[in-house]
């Protein structure tokens, strides 16, 4: 009874491993691997499909690290993504079965990072053993040094915004002040209005002249 139930619980196991490859995999690879009884031939079929023989992963971790020692930090790009970059290829490496130590992440970022980082990196030089630093510390550290310029140019954007609004409102204030007509201009003005409203009257039913209306009449 007991052997019974220990084929019947290796039986459950074996289709439930089965089953879990099946719905991992992709729709082509699924009418490929269907007919296979055995969960240790599918198994044995996707490693040989995906991962490969040895010399198959040397290549791969070799084509990687070719692909690590091109990498170079670009403008648009902040120190944290670069390094999740770097150790992004260097997890893949590491899973082939590569070793791949984090100091060697740590120096590719010394060598290839810009010139703007040159003071966080000769602080750390001074100050610590750059044999034992770990990777979240120079990251920390460039992090930090990039905040501080980011702040340091928001300030100056907005200063400079400020002292443009400022340059518009006095350019506008002055334009205003120059082309505003003086007070004789405004007499004249006036008078040049009220000729106009004087000739617009018809002739005075009392005295027959122009320029005022018959209510005002002095006859």
């Amino acid at each position: 009874m007991a052997q019974i139930k220990n084929q019947k619980e290796r039986k459950a196991r074996n289709s439930k491993a089965k089953a879990t490859l099946f719905a991992a995999v992709s729709q082509d690879i699924f009418t490929r691997i269907m007919t296979i009884k055995s969960t240790f031939e599918v198994w044995n079929f996707l490693k040989d499909e995906y991962e490969g023989d040895e010399r198959i992963k040397g290549m791969q971790a070799m084509n990687l690290i070719r692909e690590f020692e091109m990498q170079k930090m670009k403008k648009s790009e902040t120190i944290k993504e670069y390094a999740n970059k770097l150790l992004s290829i260097s997890n893949k490496v590491r899973l082939l079965g590569s070793e791949f130590s984090d100091s060697r992440i740590v120096q590719k970022i010394l060598v290839t990072a810009p010139e703007k980082f040159e003071a966080s990196t000769a602080s750390l030089e001074n100050t610590k053993d750059m044999s034992k630093i770990t990777l979240a510390e120079l990251v920390n550290a460039m992090q930090s040094q990039e905040q501080r310029r980011l702040m340091r140019q928001d300030s100056a954007v907005e200063g400079a915004l400020q002292a443009k609004h400022h340059h518009v409102k006095s350019s506008r204030k002055k334009y205003v002040k120059k082309n505003q007509p003086t007070s004789n201009e405004n007499n004249a003005n006036n008078q040049n209005k009220g000729k106009g409203k004087k000739k617009n009257y018809p002739p005075c039913q009392h005295c027959g002249k122009l320029g005022h209306p018959p209510y005002k009449c002095w006859k």
